[in-house]
């Protein structure tokens, strides 16, 4: 199956000229939605991986089922002021401004092997946030795996050049 045509392209959202590649209808398809699954496991079956850190919303969705082929803990990342305990924050850039992301300060022991999971890679500035915060508790960031990737919004090369392997399923030129 071409999963790129399980994904659903919604033109001018959230504004016009954007066009919002739509997961949902990837992930309302069991053999699709398996598929992907697998295909974002695939690299390190047999790998020793301790955690899959997935990037609030749709990256826990991915990342639970990817932390579950794994046999690995999941982390979830969040925006800050959403989690219950004691948290670490990490500040990003997005296009037009920054925001801040946490997680909590015991989710990752140092030298643990993760791999970080959302949806989609565009400018890459929430995956290199991610990426950063990860590393900043010790973790050893394998790579970081995406659904979908916006090549021309330049995300990879950003998480690429901070020495993280980056995987992705499929593409769409433009955004």
């Amino acid at each position: 199956m071409n999963l790129k045509d399980s994904i659903r392209t919604i033109p001018d959202y959230p504004k016009p000229g954007i066009l919002f590649r739509d997961i949902t209808t990837l992930l309302g398809s069991a053999k699709a939605f398996r598929q992907a699954v697998d295909e974002l496991v695939q690299p390190w079956a047999g790998d020793k991986i301790d955690k899959v850190a997935g990037i609030e919303a749709r990256g826990f969705i991915i990342g639970g089922a990817v932390a579950h082929q794994l046999s690995a803990g999941f982390v979830p990342i969040r925006k800050k002021g959403k989690l219950p305990h004691q948290t670490v924050r990490m500040a990003y850039a997005l296009e037009y401004g920054t925001d801040e992301m946490e997680m909590h300060v015991d989710a990752v022991i140092a030298g643990e092997r993760v791999i970080l999971v959302d949806d989609l890679i565009a400018t890459g500035g929430t995956a290199a946030g991610a990426v950063n915060l990860l590393r900043n508790m010790g973790a050893n960031v394998v790579a970081a795996c995406f659904i979908v990737d916006l090549p021309d919004l330049g995300g990879r090369q950003k998480l690429e050049a901070l020495d993280v392997p980056v995987r992705t399923l499929t593409a769409f030129e433009g955004h």
